[in-house]
């Protein structure tokens, strides 16, 4: 991957007029208005614009005599891919002299407030639109409404504050002081993160939207990242000169960094794609770096004065025997590994995103969508109409696509198949990344960004109500990162996702009946990021310094027996710091590491294993476990074939296994009625699927039973939720429940304790005083 760059020419009358005073002014305020046109000022007063189409700025205002510009952002809510700040969009200017200015549309001055007694070193709209932040070399930071109206001052020292952000959350506020760093929640009462981040000062500061990480340049020729709590997670080699500038892609997982006359291309995680050194026109020291709404471009100001825009070409995608790279910014080269052929895709517009799997390459432009067969390049299936594509993702049916104002679910015919909405989903649609969703075979899962805790599951299946109506799974913590598996039949499609603790948890997204099921398992700890298979439902996951494979995260995920037996877990200590997932293809996971692809094989009986119990082929099931001779194999076999009712399948497996309780209980469950609601509840309970079992007996109803699994599982409370609720057709099983209750507490010598029953225990108390 690379970036390339080029000096954006200035225009004409103002270059004349600097060539005749022989004045070179810094530029380092510059910023997107769209994914077109960029404003810019520096200390010449004047504010110009310069459009992507005829290449050419043209001066927009003047500014006052003694307004000496310090920083410039745009707030953009007309939409960021329509030209030169559109309906209430405003432009906020910072000066030397402690004010600032909002502009309109117009570029007419609507506002303009002394903040500081001193200069002004940032200033910043929030990510939610609702109000600004200035900070000043006072040692103040102050926070402003839309309109101009000082809210409040959150930090007031003496020592000059050098740059500030938002968080990407809008909740905490990110700024440098020498060479410290500190975070500052607005939450009332909560304390101040401060650390120690660099030797020299902390020039330049950036907190990425997409991995909620912070990355920092100072004097000390270095640049760092941290987490949101001041741990550092990398450190690079010192340059030449010092970082003056950092800011992370808004869109995917790059991270630019500015020195004197070069830019570097970083991954997230720290390590370094590519550098554009300049050596003639020297450019000066990057003072600042702005990418347009889309992330396919930037935009740096530097010291002698110069406008650099830059994009990253080179990007390359691999799935299977097919490669996609970008040439150039409207050019995509499709290789066929296994036949050696080359196609050479041209676009009429520019490239914003694209995405290769399942034989399919998806390229969206500025305003259309490419559908690509490998089978028929020639002839691409285009859906015209959908503008700042941000996210691409490929599944095995659909794909998906989020876009400025929605989500779409769309078939590789180009037919539109959902666009799923849930309370709330319009205004969350800025905020969403390719994090907080995922495509799965049969289901689309998206978290709500108001309640991160809160997963929205939305059925593909065709003829389902599935548009307005997504089922609902609830996290204990916020949801970090979600995967939907991409393989498996409709009964058997599961939802895993990591919460803030770095938790594994697994959901099913619908039982054997067809029902959506709430039931969520916990299956793994400390993972950093997690994938599917392509083709089979294995789970791979990353953990600090080593990574695990689930065989059968999904169908045993609610027994701990199952989950021990079936994951693999080996060390990564070869492979170095900062392991990422980067596919995982057939029996093949290929990790990143600085860069570097390291493929690894699963185990591949496990993946051939899943491959027969897909077709529903149990003797070529069996052969496969008794060639491999593995107990991850047997153990996959059992938790499969007993979710399927394959019970003499299921025990044989459980035996070879050594798993001799569940036997035992699979003979018992030989001597109930075959296929009846009993024995299949027996079997859900068996796989510790309580609630599972429950709605099998009530579907049936089996109310009695219903009652009597909750007794013998002490679930007090629901034995005499269900006993209350069908009183007219079951009148025995209340007098039973409080029967059984009370021979509990009195084997415990205890009084009843639970408000739920203590009515019934005063009655039955009572009735015996009077008696």
């Amino acid at each position: 991957m690379k970036l390339r760059t080029r000096i954006c020419k200035k225009n004409s009358n103002a270059s004349e007029k600097n060539s005749t005073e022989n004045t070179t002014y810094p530029l380092s305020c510059v910023d997107w208005s769209s994914n077109e046109e960029v404003y810019y000022v520096s200390d010449d007063h004047q504010i110009f614009k310069w459009s992507e189409v005829n290449r050419d700025s043209v001066e927009v205002a003047k500014l006052p005599d003694d307004f000496v510009p310090t920083d410039l952002h745009w707030l953009l809510l007309g939409g960021r891919s329509s030209g030169g700040g559109k309906g209430s969009d405003s432009l906020l200017i910072c000066s030397n002299d402690g004010r600032f200015v909002i502009l309109n549309k117009s570029a007419r001055v609507e506002r303009s407030i002394s903040a500081h007694t001193a200069a002004i070193s940032s200033g910043r709209w929030s990510p939610d639109a609702a109000g600004l932040l200035t900070a000043g070399e006072d040692g103040v930071i102050k926070i402003w409404s839309r309109s101009g109206m000082l809210r409040s001052t959150i930090v007031q020292n003496e020592e000059a504050i050098r740059c500030a952000r938002w968080a990407p959350n809008s909740t905490s506020i990110l700024f440098c002081q020498g060479g410290h760093i500190s975070i500052k929640p607005l939450a009332a009462n909560s304390k101040l993160i401060r650390w120690r981040a660099h030797d020299g000062l902390v020039l330049s500061l950036s907190w990425s939207s997409q991995s909620n990480i912070i990355a920092s340049g100072g004097e000390d020729f270095r640049y760092k990242i941290w987490d949101a709590q001041g741990a550092n997670l990398f450190t690079s080699a010192a340059e030449y000169y010092a970082i003056t500038s950092v800011a992370f892609n808004p869109e995917k997982d790059y991270l630019l960094v500015g020195t004197f006359n070069m830019l570097r291309l970083c991954h997230s995680n720290g390590w370094s794609y590519s550098s554009a050194r300049f050596s003639e026109p020297r450019v000066g020291s990057f003072f600042n770096l702005s990418w347009s709404a889309d992330g396919t471009q930037v935009a740096c100001g530097s010291s002698m004065g110069e406008l650099v825009l830059a994009y990253v070409i080179e990007q390359k995608l691999i799935s299977k025997n097919l490669k996609a790279i970008s040439k150039t910014r409207k050019s995509i080269v499709l290789k066929d590994i296994a036949t050696g052929t080359q196609d050479i895709l041209d676009f009429p517009q520019r490239v914003v995103n694209f995405a290769l799997g399942y034989g399919h390459l998806v390229v969206a432009t500025t305003h259309q969508v490419h559908i690509y067969n490998e089978k028929y390049i020639n002839t691409p299936i285009i859906i015209d109409g959908r503008n700042d594509t941000r996210v691409i993702e490929v599944g095995k049916k659909y794909f998906m696509i989020l876009d400025a104002s929605s989500i779409w679910v769309y078939t590789f015919t180009g037919r539109l198949h959902l666009n799923p909405r849930y309370p709330g989903s319009q205004a969350q649609i800025p905020l969403l990344t390719w994090r907080s969703m995922s495509l799965g075979l049969d289901v689309l899962a998206i978290r709500d960004n108001s309640d991160p805790t809160s997963l929205h599951l939305f059925d593909l299946i065709p003829g389902a109500s599935r548009q307005y109506d997504p089922h609902l799974v609830k996290a204990k913590q916020a949801i970090t990162e979600i995967a939907a598996c991409r393989a498996g039949t409709p009964e058997d499609q599961f939802v895993a996702f990591i919460d803030s603790n770095r938790e594994l948890f697994v959901s099913g997204s619908r039982n054997l009946n067809g029902e959506r099921t709430d039931e969520v398992y916990k299956i793994g700890t400390q993972l950093t990021s997690i994938m599917w298979a392509s083709e089979t439902n294995i789970l791979v996951g990353v953990h600090d310094s080593c990574y695990s494979i689930w065989y059968c995260p999904g169908e045993g995920a609610a027994d701990p027996t199952i989950i021990a037996l079936t994951t693999i877990t080996l060390d990564t200590a070869e492979f170095g710091k900062h392991i990422s997932i980067d596919s995982f293809e057939d029996a093949v996971v290929t990790f990143r590491s600085a860069g570097a692809l390291l493929p690894v094989n699963v185990n591949m009986y496990c993946e051939i294993l899943h491959r027969a119990l897909l077709e529903g082929q149990w003797q070529q099931a069996l052969k496969i476990c008794r060639v491999g001779q593995h107990a991850s194999l047997w153990a996959t076999l059992a938790a499969v074939a007993t979710r399927k009712h394959q019970l003499q399948i299921s025990e044989e497996a459980y035996s070879a296994a050594l798993q001799i309780d569940k036997v035992s209980y699979l003979q018992h469950l030989k001597t109930l009625t075959p296929s009846s609601a009993e024995q299949m509840a027996e079997n859900s309970l068996m796989l510790g699927r309580m609630l599972e079992a429950e709605t099998i007996l009530l579907h049936g109803k089996k109310i009695e039973q219903a009652v009597g699994l909750s007794l013998r599982m002490h679930n007090w409370r629901r034995a005499l939720e269900i006993s209350q609720k069908y009183k007219a057709e079951e009148p025995n099983l209340m007098p039973r429940v409080l029967k059984e209750r009370s021979k509990y507490l009195k084997a415990l010598q205890r009084e009843e304790w639970d408000p739920l029953y203590l009515p019934f225990a005063i009655k039955e108390e009572a009735d015996n005083i009077s008696e």
